[in-house]
């Protein structure tokens, strides 16, 4: 999807020296003293001298802007005071006078601590106001009153639009609507004036509103087109006839880029329809930092021709620059954004020539506060005598006041772009304007600096020898000799592209048609005919048999136990780079059957492709990082001394017995398996009953990556015989465990018992699961708040052992939390995981169905059953399932349920949420959302917990950054993923050689 040609770097100049002349007279005029804008530094107030100072000072800037982030959840001056000391007093701030003065106070409630929260307050309300035309529709209507005085014309857009419920949906059209009604009432008392409505007599809609595709649907979703289409266009349909009705505009913005794609399919899609078709009053934006945005305005440029009817495309820079640029490195993808600001600058001059020369086929808006791309508009306009009612400029209210006044003073159109809505929902809009005014690149910091002027209008140009590649900053370098011990991540599937969505497709249509085939085990290298088999069964639709699969007996399993034996006098000498190898080509081929992967994963054990998608990465990620580890470990220390090599080595421990999950059946049974193989280790995988077949799958990978016979052994059989006699045997060194709490005591007792004829103590590393809580504060910001607890409780109906199963909120939120967490989780549909319109599938089968309802009619007698919904038939259904008033004494605040159950529990203070959180026999995972540093460090001490995640949901944990694995009852052993991990499988040694001869001894470097 990302387009990886380079820019043309010979752009077209033919307009290029009446763009200079241009670009000379905006940016003196935007210069002029008497410009009414430019105020009297003298007179400087707060909001300008906060501004000033972030500039100066990058440590300043960051917490700067974390601080007023969080300023809309405070809810009194005296935690406005104590969050605004905590901020400035970090380390990396340096503070000028005035504000060292303003948090110098003990107690937050004092005077001092009142007045400097009453300040800053006011100082960044003003910032806000500079930026958002109002907070309701009488400031709008005077802020467009003004704005039309001054020769300009506006488009409004609501804050607050990125929707988590379909209530808000629902609110966010209905809120559009009374919107343009609002306006066409106040439009009828305007005049009609050239240049804002009339353009050579042709009348151009005096309203004009701009939203947003995903505030329409709540599980707006790339990997559902046809879901999300169906969903959104309806609401349209709606918003557009009311326009149509009343004779407004309606301009759909551009927002993240996985969005893009799916959003210019509707809108071309939607734009067809014969109702809507002939419309000339809607536009589509652009964003020019985007690799293929040129690609995407030419294919509009060839849909509009069919059309027959021109719309507008507004041309931007971009405004999620960093977001994309991190998201696209979390991810391991390539970045979809230019990483140079002159290649985005010479990418929008490409794209206006290219916009302004089909003027004929679509009008122009060309936003920017950059005067020479305004300048180079202006000169293609000009030059090809564009009539006026093609073309017009934009810029953001607050930001181009003076470039607005110099370009309308030219005498073309002026569209601000005006936000409105309440503080809350517009302080994100004020970080990304605030962050574009303080960047060093900004060129209206440049400018106000005043910066040469040639400098300023220069063409763009790009060099070409900046930058990292995207895969030498994720590549982890590894202290080992050789250059494959390097560990590259695996990217998860981009859904937003529609080659890899089609595969996915394709996959899961390909694997339906192999379902119920019969899958035997493999003992020292083939396949055996088993005794009895179970069938492996769908769980979202009960009736459907995915396969069949050999079930093993005692006497089987003695055989796979020799054959280990047998094998593991070759395999430990083998050398470590040989077995690292393997577990590389097993990870390449992974790569090349993912989807299908994807698909297998999704139909056995009821898991939505994008969640299998990541247990497929994690899995490669294992395989690689391993490799990697085994090939550091393998190196050795020496710590030699005059006269005496003294030699530190591993060496594997013999034979691993690996029980791996349903859960995560793929990622965790890679883990596990590939940890005690590329150790040294023979390896006899025994799979949980429900997820055999994924189980069969590793081992065709693992067979065909190149693993002896004998050393790696798939041995599918009951629990309480085959397990137990595994468990027991003499024979076992170490035995790789994940599942329930019960089963991993019972292992590690009887692990404990030295069986007759056993040289040994094995070695026990189990996983056995949590009872999660999430913690939100007074300071949380409820929207992540929301999305991390609905996706950390329900994803994959809460069966994964980091799932959220408690959730701890501050009293003075706890009421609006719940509220909107209902109404999050009643927007979830549920229903197979193979329905792209699903995002809660069912439970593993029908013991975990019933132990889950015993569970709930427990939490109906002890606490308050909020949320229950209707769920499908055919499967395993347990519906997302809300208490409230929980204590943290009831059984579902205590017992790990492993279901779709949430617990939801309200703390007077931050110390009374931690006691609670730490109130179980469990430490797996924890969450936290706060905006109060002390807090977050409190947490990072005291919360007892294996893994601890801030400010994001608390599932999907990635190797190597993410090490898993916890404490008390949730587990013993080293993290998953980590650099201990492997230690478990390997025996350290050590050799001393005395080296002394009759008195002499070698010395390094002697002659």
């Amino acid at each position: 999807m990302v387009v990886q040609g380079k820019i043309n770097l010979s752009a077209d100049r033919r307009y290029e020296s009446q763009t200079q002349v241009i670009a000379q007279e905006l940016i003196k005029s935007t210069r002029a003293k008497n410009n009414i804008f430019n105020r009297v530094r003298d007179q400087m107030r707060w909001d300008d001298k906060v501004l000033e100072w972030t500039m100066a000072n990058p440590g300043l800037r960051v917490q700067m802007f974390r601080f007023i982030d969080a300023i809309p959840s405070l809810q009194s001056k005296a935690e406005i005071a104590n969050h605004f000391q905590q901020y400035m007093s970090a380390e990396e701030v340096e503070l000028p006078g005035a504000l060292k003065g303003m948090i110098n106070f003990s107690d937050p409630n004092s005077f001092p601590a009142q007045t400097a929260a009453a300040t800053i307050t006011k100082a960044v309300e003003t910032l806000a106001y500079k930026y958002i035309a109002g907070e309701n529709i009488t400031e709008v209507i005077k802020t467009i009153d003004r704005l039309r005085k001054s020769g300009m014309t506006y488009t409004i857009d609501l804050l607050g639009e990125a929707v988590i419920t379909e209530a808000e949906a629902t609110d966010y059209l209905q809120r559009y609507l009374d919107l343009i009604e609002q306006l066409t009432q106040k439009a009828q008392s305007w005049r009609r004036q050239e240049g804002i409505d009339l353009a050579d007599g042709e009348e151009i809609s005096q309203v004009q509103v701009s939203v947003k595709l995903t505030a329409f649907y709540s599980q707006f979703d790339p990997l559902n087109p046809i879901g999300s289409k169906t969903k959104v266009c309806d609401r349209l349909r709606i918003l557009l006839r009311k326009a149509a009705e009343l004779g407004a505009a309606i301009h759909f913005d551009m927002e993240q880029y996985r969005y893009k794609d799916l959003t210019l399919q509707i809108l071309k899609e939607l734009l067809m329809e014969d109702e809507f078709r002939t419309r000339t009053d809607l536009g589509i934006t652009l964003q020019a930092y985007l690799r293929d945005s040129y690609a995407d305005l030419e294919g509009i440029i060839q849909w509009a021709k069919e059309r027959g009817h021109p719309l507008t495309v507004r041309l931007v820079k971009g405004a999620y620059w960093d977001q994309e640029t991190i998201k696209s490195l979390q991810n391991h993808w390539e970045q979809p954004v230019y990483n140079q600001k002159e290649a985005t600058d010479l990418n929008y001059e490409r794209m206006t020539q290219l916009l302004l020369e089909n003027h004929e086929y679509l009008y122009a808006a060309i936003g920017s506060h950059n005067v020479r791309s305004q300048a180079l508009a202006c000169a293609i306009a000009e030059t090809l005598k564009i009539p006026p009612r093609r073309f017009e400029m934009q810029v953001l209210y607050g930001m181009g006041d003076k470039l607005a006044q110099a370009l309308v003073k030219r005498g073309h159109r002026v569209r601000v772009y005006s936000p409105y809505g309440n503080l809350l929902p517009g302080m994100a809009y004020l970080i990304r304007r605030l962050l574009e005014n303080t960047a060093n690149s900004s060129f209206i910091r440049q400018n106000d600096e005043e910066k040469p002027i040639e400098e300023l209008i220069a063409p763009p140009v790009v060099d070409e020898s900046r930058g990292v590649s995207l895969k030498d900053s994720l590549r982890i370098e590894r202290n080992a000799p050789t250059e494959n011990t390097q560990f590259i991540y695996a990217p998860d599937t981009d859904y937003a592209d529609t080659n890899l969505r089609l595969k996915a497709e394709q996959a899961l249509a390909q694997v339906k048609q192999e379902l119920g085939k019969t899958y035997q085990p493999l003992i020292n290298g083939e396949y055996i005919e088993a005794d009895n088999y179970l069938d492996s069964v769908n769980p979202c639709r009960a009736s459907e048999l995915v396969g069949k699969v050999g079930q093993i007996s005692v006497e089987q399993a003695q055989q796979a136990m020799e054959a280990a034996k047998a094998a593991f006098k070759s395999w430990k000498n083998t050398p470590a780079s040989v077995r690292a190898n393997i577990l590389r080509k097993a990870a390449d081929l992974m790569e090349q059957r993912r989807h299908e992967l994807n698909a297998w994963i999704c139909l056995e054990v009821g898991k939505i492709i994008p969640q299998a998608d990541g247990e497929v990465s994690e899995a490669i990620d294992f395989c690689r990082y391993y490799a990697a580890e085994m090939e550091r470990l393998d190196a050795g220390k020496n710590y030699d001394i005059a006269g005496e090599n003294n030699r530190y080595f591993y060496q594997p421990k013999g034979i691993a017995v690996v029980i791996s999950p349903w859960n995560f059946p793929f990622a965790i049974a890679t883990g596990m398996t590939v940890a005690a193989l590329v150790t040294g280790n023979c390896t006899l995988l025994k799979p949980a009953a429900t997820s055999a077949i994924i189980a069969a799958k590793l081992t065709e990978i693992l067979v065909e990556a190149g693993i002896p016979a004998g050393v790696f052994q798939y041995v599918p059989g009951k629990g309480s015989q085959v397990g137990t006699y595994l468990v027991q045997h003499k024979d076992t060194h170490v035995i790789a465990f994940t599942g329930s709490r019960e089963v991993g005591c019972q292992i590690y007792a009887e692990a404990a018992k030295r069986a007759p004829g056993q040289k040994h103590l094995k070695r026990v590393i189990a996983e056995m699961g949590g009872k999660n809580a999430i913690i939100v504060d007074e300071s949380a910001d409820l929207d992540q708040a929301v999305a991390g607890v609905v996706q950390s409780a329900f994803g994959y109906s809460g069966q994964k052992c980091s799932a959220c199963s408690r959730v701890i909120v501050a009293a003075s939120v706890h009421d609006a939390f719940l509220a909107r967490l209902v109404e999050a989780t009643k927007s979830l549909n549920v229903g197979a995981a193979d329905d792209p319109n699903v995002q809660v599938g069912s439970v593993i089968d029908a013991t975990a169905r019933d132990r889950i309802l015993e569970y709930i009619a427990q939490g109906k007698q002890q606490s308050e059953l909020t949320l229950t919904m209707a769920t499908p038939d055919g499967g395993y259904y347990i519906s997302p399932t809300i208490f409230s008033g929980v204590d943290p004494d009831h059984t579902i605040a205590q017992e790990e349920i492993f279901g779709p159950v949430l617990a939801v529990m309200k703390a007077d203070n931050f110390n009374h949420a931690l006691e609670m959180a730490n109130g179980t026999d469990y430490a797996l995972t924890g969450g936290l959302y706060s905006r109060t540093p002390g807090h977050i460090e409190q947490a990072s001490r005291e919360f007892e917990v294996g893994n601890l995640y801030i400010n994001r949901n608390i599932t999907g944990a990635i190797v190597a950054r993410q090490p898993f694995g916890g404490f008390k009852l949730s587990g013993v052993g080293s993290k998953a993923g980590g650099p201990d991990y492997l230690l478990q499988f390997l025996d350290p040694r050590v050799v001393t050689e005395n080296i002394q001869r009759q008195g002499f001894a070698p010395i390094e470097g002697m002659e």
